[in-house]
């Protein structure tokens, strides 16, 4: 009887886990990119542009590469992940686009990053759709802390 009692508790729980990860997708009229509100629509192209050019670094669930605060031999950072543990919602829309469109280099000069530049790779609306799924993905205390950074850049939330 213990033992039915713990495989359903583990299974009631497990299944609460799942139901609270799910309940972090923001719906997309809460969101801003840019200023411009965000639509379920850029919200799918989104996850599918970071799938198919952001994964592979910074993980299919954004968790970033393991021991992403330390440098590579390379004296190069690992990916950050894009989810609430890491510093992404540190940034303002505009330096997130500007990261993603330019690269770090191009925004910070001289720094030397495995991130690419992927303004011959996306256009400005594919990655503003990867920005407005990976905001979708952050609890509310992530993306009003992000918000308040965004609007003291002049942008919007």
């Amino acid at each position: 009887m213990i033992l039915i009692c713990a495989v359903v508790f583990s299974g009631l729980a497990a299944i609460a886990a799942h139901g609270q990860s799910q309940s972090t997708i923001t719906r997309a009229e809460d969101l801003t990119v840019l200023g411009q509100s965000v639509t379920d629509e850029q919200i799918t192209l989104g996850r599918q542009v970071y799938a198919q050019n952001c994964a592979s670094c910074h993980g299919a669930n954004l968790q970033g590469q393991p021991d992403w605060r330390r440098r590579l031999s390379n004296g190069r950072m690992p990916a950050p992940p894009h989810d609430e543990s890491g510093h992404t919602w540190h940034h303002s829309d505009q330096d997130l686009f500007d990261i993603t469109k330019l690269g770090v280099d191009g925004v910070v000069a001289g720094y030397e990053s495995d991130m690419p530049a992927f303004k011959d790779i996306l256009s400005d609306e594919e990655i503003a759709a990867v920005l407005a799924f990976i905001k979708s993905t952050w609890p509310e205390r992530q993306r009003e802390s992000q918000a308040r950074v965004t609007g003291k850049d002049g942008g919007g939330s």
